[in-house]
């Protein structure tokens, strides 16, 4: 079924081209004020010119033509420049009727020749866990990937993991140095847990190191340069680069640990990637690539052998690309890798960084770098640039005493989920498996919708213990709505029929206008990457049902048609309400 919009757009046109010969006007709609009788309001000014008539006399010709020719509407008024145009229940029951047909309805399915979007998100260093702020990324990437899939775009989810450098070197020194040959297996932790440990090892270890050497007369600056463990990590990264055999297969050791411990972390949390790419792999493309752009004179080399690209013209300003020894540098690997992905993937037609706003400079700068060296997929890049989490103070500790740990979050949402269902009377009458799954899905729901429901350029203030209360805009409020309309359907006996010559109460009618957005939703939400959108939405939805359902009578209604009807719309409400929470990568459970 068209949308609402789509079809009254059609029905104005026809009225223009027929009586003013206007061929494809821009029509504007909008909802209707609260404060003004009507569903749907056409904006009348950017007529007026074209048809050379007052907004009383154009608005009463439309509205009546409307009236008379649509389904749709089924009577309008004229307030100043603005039609407002109020919506049949024949149409909202047609619609009703439709919608229960199609399983996703709003969704668009991807065809062969779709475009085909990658979405980048996760990429973590493999020195240390996952933690609060990749959890963030990870929600958003996985849920900006399903909006566009609904979209109808073919998405491909990456990521790039941060595999090399002196931080990698830091963990496997420490582990070399201090291990005594731990494993995951031996010592009972998750691989990625198990190297932040011994990055958080070296850290402590070169403190004393510094503190040491200033103890002995050196200055801090001297100190923290020269202290022996960091002169040892610095050739190791030497001897790495130059790859040596003993330091490669330390390295691919301790980095498998780490990719087996992020995906028991990527499975909690219901993320899944098509496809890898390592930094160790994408730096040497870059540098060759550098070498390309060089040639053809887009960057130049200063005295000291370094190679930068100037950016002044375009507001930035000169940018470093290869250090004077050779050495990569970030840009260096980007550029890289974004070449290496179009080579892996031909049919990419743009490409979606998920990375945090704190490097806002320096995608802007990578997007020119890219365009300046003539790719034509570089005007197709975005960087979806997010805020940090915060946390209340003294919520949660964390193993390495500022960055909270993902698995930790996890497994405190699960029994923050647990004691408050409990309390709510959630978990009467189910055995421990059950209420195992029941906290599961409460908990991440929880932490999914709360993150996800604050617009992406914004910092988040997560407090595990709010996001899990059953009312108000949480993850446990918009599960209950639905576990409580599964409840309702299971009482349903015989076949539920829907009549269509039956008058539709407001609260009905509200629902099934909120209903009727969703395909616009879902739209909005893929143009502005923003799974917020689609939270604010649920939301909405879920206030409108409960309105509804405290006040008509459902199961009390003595008609039949309209019994089987008011039934049918909360059939509706809770398969919107999956739809759009699939979108969040929220599951939900059958009853609470």
């Amino acid at each position: 079924m068209e949308s609402l919009e789509h079809s009254l757009s059609q029905s104005v046109s026809d009225y223009l081209s027929t009586e003013f010969h206007l061929s494809d006007p821009k029509l504007e709609f909008q909802a209707t004020r609260k404060d003004f009788e009507g569903d749907v309001t056409l904006v009348l000014f950017p007529l007026l010119k074209l048809t050379r008539q007052n907004p009383a006399v154009l608005g009463e010709n439309i509205g009546n033509y409307l009236v008379d020719q649509a389904l749709e509407v089924s009577h309008f008024n004229i307030v100043s420049g603005f039609l407002n145009l109020s919506i049949s229940d024949a149409y909202y029951l047609s619609f009703l009727e439709d919608f229960l047909k199609v399983e996703d309805y709003g969704h668009s399915i991807a065809g062969k020749d779709s475009p085909t979007l990658m979405v980048e998100f996760s990429s973590p260093n493999t020195n240390k866990p996952l933690h609060l702020g990749h959890i963030r990324n990870n929600l958003l990437g996985h849920s900006v990937s399903k909006i566009l899939e609904a979209n109808g775009n073919h998405v491909i989810k990456t990521q790039i993991i941060n595999d090399r450098g002196i931080h990698i070197c830091k963990s496997m020194l420490a582990w070399q140095r201090y291990g005594a040959g731990e494993t995951p297996e031996s010592s009972g932790l998750k691989g990625d847990q198990l190297v932040g440990k011994y990055y958080v090892m070296f850290e402590t270890k070169y403190r004393e190191q510094v503190a040491a050497l200033v103890k002995d007369g050196n200055s801090q600056e001297e100190a923290e340069k020269n202290a022996p463990l960091l002169l040892e990590a610095q050739q190791m990264l030497r001897e790495w680069e130059n790859n040596d055999s003993g330091v490669r297969k330390l390295w691919a050791q301790m980095n498998q640990w780490v990719y087996d411990g992020f995906e028991v972390t990527y499975q909690k949390l219901g993320i899944d990637f098509d496809s890898y790419y390592y930094e160790s792999k994408t730096y040497l493309l870059g540098k060759s690539i550098i070498e390309e752009g060089l040639d053809k004179g887009v960057f130049y080399t200063r005295d000291d052998g370094s190679v930068w690209i100037d950016l002044r013209d375009e507001g930035l300003d000169e940018k470093l690309l290869l250090r004077s020894d050779g050495t990569a540098v970030y840009m260096t690997q980007d550029i890289g890798t974004a070449t290496q992905r179009v080579t892996d993937h031909p049919q990419v037609k743009g490409m979606v960084y998920t990375v945090g706003n704190e490097q806002d400079y320096h995608f802007k700068a990578l997007f020119l770098v890219l365009q300046k060296l003539g790719y034509d997929w570089a005007d197709s890049l975005f960087h979806l640039s997010y805020g940090m989490v915060d946390l209340p103070s003294g919520k949660m500790k964390s193993r390495e005493g500022t960055v909270v740990d993902a698995d930790d979050l996890i497994e405190q949402m699960k029994n923050t989920a647990a004691t408050i269902a409990a309390e709510h009377g959630k978990i009467d009458g189910l055995d421990q498996e059950q209420r195992d799954t029941l906290y599961q899905k409460i908990g991440l729901g929880a932490l999914k919708y709360f993150i996800l429901k604050v617009d992406p350029k914004k910092r988040v203030l997560f407090d595990p213990e709010a996001s899990v209360d059953f009312n108000g805009n949480t993850g446990p409020f918009i599960q209950y709505a639905y576990a409580r309309i599964q409840s309702l359907l299971r009482k349903v006996e015989g076949e539920l029929r829907l009549v269509p010559e039956l008058n539709l109460v407001d609260k009905e009618k509200e629902i099934l206008k909120h209903l009727s957005s969703y395909p616009v939703l879902i739209k909005t939400a893929g143009e502005q990457y923003s799974p917020a959108l689609v939270a604010n939405y649920l939301f909405d939805l879920v206030k409108l049902f409960n309105s509804f359902y405290q006040n008509v009578s459902v199961f009390g209604e003595q008609d039949q048609k309209l019994q089987s009807l008011r039934l049918l719309l909360c059939k509706a409400v809770a398969n919107n309400i999956k739809s759009a929470s699939g979108l969040l990568g929220m599951t939900l459970p059958d009853s609470m």
